[in-house]
């Protein structure tokens, strides 16, 4: 029994339908946390209507992205560097600062090791504990920038989804500045928390000479196959990033659709609305169920642990011939095999999510088993 997660992220629908013998037959994905409510629809006319765009090179400086998002964040354009993906713009960091030694926080996003390694820098952890939702004990963490010349922290975390608070993240700042360490915040699935919700330092970079700041667009617009993210950090260090990025590594279309997102604000309300809603719906709903355990996470997916006598493994591989795709957790550092993540979806999405649980279960219980 194989793995959906081959290459390591969910959403790999090719893997999963030759994997559960599906061919071509639509997946319900709940193995990746995109926003449920697809591109914004000006989004889809606009790209449909500047097809004819793609026969000339994009800005190699992308301009007019770098000044709405400047304006959106207050910020300096210089502030700023546009990324393919946010993975891109991790991938910047590395090679642009060269930490010989990354300090992460284990279970995380797999990328920051994985982009770690492959340009050359060791790799020093410190783990979360179950107990207090996967965040780590602050002394373990402020070993760590003690240690190493980078540190990455998720800001919701994934796959936890937990965040910090804003005295524990200027604890965190004032150590990476007094261990002159630089401090990496992934804020990729920031967007999802309502505006009044969210904890960030992004206001005060003025007062951190260390701090990247990265973000997403493709998750929260739902454009991940346009690949679109950026960064923000003092100009500094955004220079020595631009230095490391290939020219046109953001292609037209992509920055036709951030410019245009940007102005989508009653999309990004009803976005953070449903998410809202739905996320709390499919907690209580899971617990109430089938009695398993939801951590409380703040962004668009949910972490759940199955009871000890049961295996990811096998619920994945039922769920996946019913047409629906979870993302086993099993693979990251910190978590068990009784663990699995799922996105937040429509409310109907979510019902069948449901209810092919409930089948699972029903029909195999005893096959869930290990």
């Amino acid at each position: 029994m194989a793995w959906i997660e081959k290459y390591g992220h969910g959403g790999d629908l090719l893997t999963a339908q030759t994997q559960f013998g599906l061919g071509s037959t639509p997946l319900l994905d709940f193995s990746a946390n995109i926003n449920p409510l697809g591109p914004p629809p000006k989004v889809m006319q606009t790209i449909k209507e500047q097809l004819e765009t793609i026969v000339h090179y994009p800005d190699p400086a992308q301009r007019k992205l770098k000044e709405k998002l400047a304006r959106r964040l207050e910020l300096q354009t210089e502030q700023i560097i546009i990324g393919n993906g946010a993975a891109e713009c991790m991938a910047l960091i590395i090679l642009a600062l060269e930490p010989k030694t990354v300090g992460v926080v284990y279970p995380c996003f797999s990328e920051y090791e994985k982009l770690s390694n492959a340009f050359g820098a060791k790799i020093k952890a410190c783990y979360g504990r179950a107990e207090q939702q996967f965040k780590p004990k602050l002394q373990d963490l402020f070993a760590l920038f003690n240690e190493v010349d980078l540190v990455f922290i998720g800001h919701p975390n994934n796959p936890t989804g937990v965040i910090y608070s804003l005295a524990e993240l200027e604890e965190i700042a004032a150590q990476a500045e007094s261990t002159n360490t630089y401090l990496v915040i992934d804020e990729a699935f920031i967007d999802f928390i309502p505006k009044n919700k969210q904890v960030t330092l992004l206001p005060n970079l003025e007062q951190y000479k260390n701090i990247i700041f990265v973000r997403s667009m493709t998750k929260f617009y739902a454009i991940p196959g346009l690949r679109l993210g950026f960064a923000v950090a003092q100009p500094e260090i955004i220079a020595k990033l631009q230095n490391k990025q290939v020219t046109w590594s953001v292609n037209q279309l992509a920055l036709t659709a951030g410019e245009i997102c940007l102005d989508e604000i009653q999309y990004e309300e009803e976005t953070i609305a449903l998410i809202e809603e739905q996320r709390e719906y499919l907690k209580q709903a899971i617990q109430e169920r089938f009695g398993w355990f939801v951590f409380s996470g703040q962004a668009n997916f949910l972490l759940i642990r199955l009871p000890q006598s049961m295996n990811v493994a096998k619920l994945q591989w039922e769920m996946g011939k019913r047409g629906v795709m979870i993302r086993s957790c099993a693979m990251y550092p910190g978590l068990t095999d009784q663990d699995f993540r799922i996105a937040v979806r429509t409310k109907q999405e979510n019902d069948q999510l449901l209810s092919a649980l409930q089948k699972v279960v029903d029909e195999g219980g005893a096959n869930l088993c290990r």
